[in-house]
């Protein structure tokens, strides 16, 4: 085992497996010029910034489970303090002003819709269902449901879905299908005063149609992805009346280093002894 942050080329035949440091992904190409890869690990649940880098013949595996909890309350999080005021308050407290009270929107009683119901998806719901809320999946394809959803919609079913939910959570995979998904027709579709939620990743969502959504009021947003991300400091986004933006940590709890340790642990428990790896996303054995 060594330490090798793609900064630099290396092309060491004994190299069988390659876990790239998180935010490397423009030295990603480095990999073609490792002759005995055979699998790459990467730290996030998505894994679309690897595809165009992964080598023929070489495994590619995620980090499914890893950061199911942690996203799923940082999107709770997000909602609650879109849905709470706690933005408008925190800048009240910056400016020592007392501002009063007002009806804000609650959490429980509103219909929730999560576009992308795969696990974190699934950890989402089992966090929402004691808010007392109204839930409903969508996936790409229709299935039964869990304990939590008595069925999962397809994408097929948004038209109809998006108009009668107050909170839409976007946990999308980035894919040619889903790339902009929430796209103009999708916004408009959104009832009045709604919140769009963004979890998945940035593609995901048309910044330029929600900008125009937002702009009027229409609708709001809170955001832990971005399209550019990271967002420039002049970008219209930061400045968006109804929108709360953070960073992509949505994943970053510090519960991801003891259960990405698990992982690594086990995968390569796993190559070693020569059976099956878990997560296997592309390449052999996907």
């Amino acid at each position: 085992m060594r330490a090798w942050d793609l900064s630099d080329d290396l092309d060491d035949p004994s190299v069988r497996v390659v876990v790239p440091p998180m935010g490397t992904t423009e030295r990603l190409a480095r990999l073609a010029a490792l002759p005995g890869l055979e699998v790459v690990q990467v730290f996030t649940a998505g894994y679309d910034h690897v595809l165009a880098h992964l080598p023929s013949g070489v495994t590619l595996c995620n980090a499914a489970g890893v950061h199911d909890a942690s996203t799923a309350e940082f999107a709770v999080a997000l909602m609650l303090a879109a849905q709470r005021g706690i933005p408008e308050f925190a800048r009240a407290q910056e400016r020592g002003e007392w501002i009063g009270q007002r009806a804000w929107p609650a959490l429980g009683d509103r219909r929730v819709l999560i576009v992308g119901y795969g696990r974190i998806g699934r950890a989402l719901a089992a966090r929402l269902a004691p808010f007392e809320v109204s839930l409903t999946a969508v996936a790409s394809r229709p299935r039964a449901g869990d304990d939590v959803v008595e069925r999962v919609h397809g994408f097929d079913e948004l038209p109809w879905l998006l108009p009668h939910h107050d909170i839409v959570v976007l946990l999308t995979p980035l894919t040619d299908t889903t790339r902009g998904l929430a796209d103009a027709a999708f916004l408009a579709s959104m009832p009045d005063g709604a919140l769009v939620v963004n979890v998945a990743r940035g593609q995901v969502l048309d910044t330029a149609a929600l900008l125009a959504e937002t702009a009027t009021g229409r609708l709001r947003a809170a955001l832990d992805v971005t399209d550019p991300e990271p967002l420039p400091p002049d970008h219209p986004l930061w400045h968006a009346p109804g929108v709360l933006v953070a960073p992509h940590v949505g994943g970053a709890g510090d519960t991801f280093r003891p259960r990405m340790v698990r992982l690594l642990r086990e995968q390569l428990t796993r190559y070693a002894a020569g059976a099956p790896l878990l997560h296997v996303v592309a390449g052999p054995g996907a």
